[in-house]
């Protein structure tokens, strides 16, 4: 592993931290998604930061940035873009939408009805979007990170398919009384969010990314992460880690050792990443993910861990 991921994790982490106060376990497993080249779902009550978090490392990147409010009414061409005739041109004339950036934020995506939730799902998976029979690639790197508030009137749960999509789900929580003393101060918060200016560039997010894929996980490891999935697998039942959640996990735990600025993973770097990367995957309906991260957290204990 060279210095590159090492670098650009510390500074992204630092980064956020100084905007977002007092809660450096959310922050962490955002950097470690961001490293990984996942997406990020936040999901809290109003209020506690969640659109900030996403404003904070759109600007930290120092790339494109692009928002989508979550309404009933949101079309998919809303988030896509839509083709327009041009009479002067005589042409049919493509307005791109704001997926098309480095970075974007979908505040309250629950908020959106499931049809227009979908026009996102191409774009996540395949850093593409189909738009009248043509497939536009998207900006890279490319990173969604949605906002969700409880399940409630007016809201449309994300579906499995959607959900799988999200390297990691996580929550912010209250801040304790110190930060929040400090956010009141005039410290952190929107303050700091219009001071902090690129900490790295999509080239240089990048670069990160090819070489936080390059840390180390021995057979052990490995092994040990797949247990835990297999251990996760047999208590859910239907609803059960697919692959692509075995991949989100590898990839996070590779990040995570960026972050402590090793260049090989160890199951405690499984058992940080596990209950971020697959609370989101084995949660039924809008009952919210808390409930999902404590479950595989005392399921982790009876996971043995390799020695040695």
């Amino acid at each position: 592993m060279g210095a590159a991921s090492v670098e650009v994790a510390s500074r992204l982490r630092a980064a956020l931290a100084s905007v977002l106060l007092g809660r450096p376990d959310a922050v962490e497993l955002t950097v470690a998604a961001v490293l990984a080249g996942g997406h990020v779902l936040v999901e809290d009550v109003p209020g506690v930061g969640k659109t900030l978090l996403g404003k904070a490392l759109g600007a930290a990147i120092g790339g494109s940035f692009g928002r989508i409010q979550g309404t009933a009414d949101l079309l998919p061409t809303d988030v896509t873009g839509v083709s327009v005739y041009e009479e002067r041109s005589g042409s049919w004339v493509f307005r791109a939408g704001p997926v098309f950036h480095h970075v974007v934020l979908v505040d309250e995506l629950n908020r959106a009805t499931p049809r227009a939730q979908s026009a996102l799902l191409e774009a996540m998976a395949e850093g593409q979007v189909s738009v009248d029979g043509a497939a536009r690639p998207l900006l890279q790197p490319f990173l969604v990170l949605a906002t969700q508030n409880p399940g409630g009137p007016g809201t449309f749960p994300l579906v499995e398919g959607q959900l799988d999509r999200f390297a990691v789900s996580v929550s912010l929580g209250l801040p304790p009384r110190d930060a929040e003393r400090a956010l009141l101060s005039g410290d952190g918060g929107i303050a700091a969010l219009e001071h902090l200016h690129g900490v790295t560039s999509p080239v240089g997010l990048a670069e990160a990314q090819r070489d936080a894929a390059c840390v180390h996980v021995a057979a052990p490891v490995l092994d040990y992460l797949l247990d835990v999935i297999e251990a996760i697998r047999s208590v859910h039942g239907g609803l059960r880690p697919s692959p692509r959640a075995s991949q989100a996990l590898l990839a996070v735990t590779r990040s995570l050792a960026c972050l402590d600025a090793r260049g090989f993973a160890t199951p405690e770097d499984v058992q940080r990443a596990a209950p971020a990367v697959l609370a989101h995957r084995v949660s039924a309906g809008g009952a919210g993910f808390e409930p999902a991260r404590a479950d595989i957290a005392r399921l982790l204990r009876t996971v043995p861990v390799p020695v040695g």
